[in-house]
């Protein structure tokens, strides 16, 4: 099977308007995600608003929650760019100001873009829900195991004090990066602007990881 092929439940290769109707059948589910509980959506609801039938539907999921993960993988792989925002960047001075700017913003921009299939991924993984938590860990993973690289790699040249473990500290920093990106508007509601949140986050991702105060850029 090649990447562009589509099979449907019950392993057929889907042409190219089955192909088409598959992804229509995602987008209006991605759409109704935006403004309801994903547990209130029904296989009806999807099939109406693309414009086709219940019988449709099921010939590429099984049900709603096979859609989603659908989604949720996509979503994930558009996240790999948060890597490289990590990888190989040089984090003293300056240049590790505007590094930590650059993860920052990455972040915010993913979780604004992706913020309602997010939703349903950390309520999903909260409830244990092993599929979910594994597409949230394929997103985060990667970015700390870069910053726990870079700290280690700081920490061995002597730019950076040995007492914060590597590991646990990239983990703290992504977990900070990623719920902080999913509750903007709860800071917004204590009246803390974007941009100073934003600005403490860099500060806190610059501190972490090098372990010396922000400077100024």
């Amino acid at each position: 099977m090649t990447a562009q092929q589509v099979r449907t439940v019950d392993g057929r290769i889907a042409g190219k308007r089955g192909q088409a109707t598959r992804a229509r059948l995602l987008e209006c589910l991605g759409e109704m995600l935006v403004s309801q509980p994903y547990r209130s959506i029904t296989v009806i609801d999807v099939a109406r608003l693309a414009g086709t039938s219940p019988a449709t539907f099921y010939q590429y999921f099984p049900d709603i929650e096979s859609a989603i993960i659908e989604i949720a993988n996509d979503m994930a792989k558009d996240g790999a760019h948060l890597k490289e925002l990590a990888d190989g960047r040089t984090w003293s001075g300056k240049a590790g100001m505007l590094a930590a700017e650059a993860l920052v913003d990455g972040f915010l921009e993913f979780w604004n873009e992706h913020e309602a299939i997010l939703r349903v991924v950390d309520l999903a993984t909260a409830e244990g829900d092993k599929r979910f938590h594994k597409i949230r860990m394929k997103i985060l993973n990667n970015v700390t195991i870069s910053l726990a690289d870079a700290i280690t790699e700081l920490q061995s040249a002597g730019k950076a004090d040995a007492v914060m473990p590597p590991t646990a500290t990239a983990g703290a920093l992504v977990a900070m990066l990623a719920s902080i990106s999913a509750h903007q508007r709860v800071f917004e509601a204590w009246s803390i602007k974007l941009a100073e949140l934003r600005a403490a986050m860099i500060g806190l991702v610059f501190m972490g990881i090098t372990q010396k105060k922000p400077v100024a850029v």
